[in-house]
């Protein structure tokens, strides 16, 4: 099992900060007020060839009426649960506070090891003001400034002492598995498609659409499946991202998409397909990558017989030209298909990997050309005469002929559906280039 640290603490002490300073990149949200980090994020740090997992939690307020509040002080003891080491955290420039105090009541029954770091440590005074924090009676303290990344070394040496070596090959392993983002407008039902999955409270699920405001990694081994989940914060349209936040969720979701090997698209089944989900299911494929439709909420439709086909018609016709895509119909809520959607993620993940080989590719493409010639132009003909696949990881293909920029749309398009006939490439985008011989 790979060794895994979580960052815990009051709102607003630098969680984040020092959450993306081990990561060595802007994972997390941060943001100077307070309650920006909701749920538990994760993400793996590497230090001196030690490769251990983090989470940052939310902001801890103990007792507190509000909902979020009360959502984060789950998630937080949920992150204590699944840690192997704590870095409670705490902040030499406000001083020490009774929310500081109820916290350390909550660790020092804990028998993990926990590392006191106080943050905000970028002087001498604040050095001496922040001797305060002894008081709080944890072995192992630190003094360090997340912002600047003073003092982090000495704290990621004392994690790192904790590691044995054989966890190091673990982190390796997941970076290989399969990742499936999940994506959509906010409130299509992302969330509850992961805990329904996942079946735990992973994620804060809420009715208020945009809760979820960062990317979530969770790592899924049931039913002998093994692969990366990333839910996603809801994509908007740019004129309604009116808050920075938000904004960033929408750059983090964005960012989600090109970590992933497979989007899952949630629509919602009441509301149809809207030209926002038709540009974030073209972004997806001008990135090549793997695409399931996942229709949700079908529990609450009104059903005839033929509901199902009639509705996945439509779908594609407005999904045009790329339609050879796996479209289930789904309920969160209800559990209904959810893992025939992990399934056909599955194989979507394995048609984006498939490798043709060269002569069969040429048997069948050849003969596809001989049945239907391209046109004419300019008095001459186009002549194909050799196929290949390149080693890239989206399927793409070249095609040498003698006047490859005459070659029209409509005949790669024929030639789009033959490879996708005979080479089983459904849910993937295909990208076709044409050379000259």
């Amino acid at each position: 099992m790979s060794f895994t640290v979580a960052i815990v603490g009051r709102p607003n002490v630098g969680k984040s900060t020092l959450f993306n300073r081990l990561l060595e990149q802007r994972k997390a949200i941060v943001d100077d007020v307070s309650g920006v980090t909701r749920d538990r994020q994760y993400g793996v740090a590497d230090w001196n060839g030690k490769v251990f997992n983090v989470i940052d939690t939310g902001g801890f307020v103990a007792g507190s009426d509000d909902v979020f509040e009360r959502e984060i002080a789950k998630q937080v003891l949920i992150a204590l649960d699944e840690a192997d080491a704590i870095i409670f955290m705490v902040d030499a420039a406000t001083g020490m506070t009774d929310l500081d105090d109820s916290m350390a009541n909550l660790l020092r029954r804990s028998t993990k090891p926990v590392f006191l770091t106080v943050n905000k440590v970028d002087n001498n005074e604040r050095m001496l003001e922040a001797t305060e924090f002894y008081s709080l009676g944890f072995e192992h303290i630190f003094f360090l400034a997340a912002a600047s990344g003073s003092g982090t070394g000495e704290l990621l040496d004392a994690i790192t002492d904790l590691i044995k070596e054989d966890s190091a090959e673990e982190a390796k392993e997941m970076e290989e598995l399969p990742r499936f983002a999940i994506i959509g407008q906010p409130n299509t039902g992302k969330s509850s498609l992961l805990n329904a999955l996942t079946g735990q409270e992973r994620t804060i699920v809420s009715d208020i659409a945009g809760t979820t405001r960062d990317t979530i990694h969770t790592h899924y081994n049931l039913f002998q499946k093994e692969f990366v989940l990333i839910d996603t914060a809801g994509i908007r349209r740019k004129n309604k991202v009116n808050e920075d936040l938000e904004f960033y969720s929408v750059i983090r979701a964005i960012k989600a998409m090109d970590e992933a090997d497979v989007c899952l698209l949630l629509i919602d089944a009441g509301k149809g397909i809207t030209a926002q989900d038709i540009n974030i299911f073209a972004l997806a494929a001008r990135k090549g990558k793997g695409i399931v439709m996942l229709v949700n909420k079908w529990d609450l439709m009104e059903k005839e017989t033929n509901t199902a086909k009639e509705y996945e018609k439509e779908l594609k016709q407005k999904l045009a030209p790329f339609t050879d895509v796996p479209v289930l119909f789904v309920s969160a809520k209800e559990k209904t298909r959810i893992f025939k959607a992990i399934e056909t993620a599955l194989e979507v993940y394995a048609n984006r990997q498939r490798r043709v080989a060269t002569s069969k590719l040429n048997d069948i493409i050849l003969k596809a050309i001989e049945a239907y010639h391209p046109p004419v132009v300019r008095g001459h003909p186009i002549k194909i005469k050799f196929v290949t696949q390149l080693p890239t990881t989206v399927p793409s293909f070249a095609f040498y002929c003698n006047f490859p920029d005459d070659v029209k749309q409509p005949y790669k398009n024929y030639l789009e559906n033959k490879l996708r006939e005979n080479f089983d490439l459904k849910g993937v985008p295909v990208r076709l280039f044409f050379r000259k011989k």
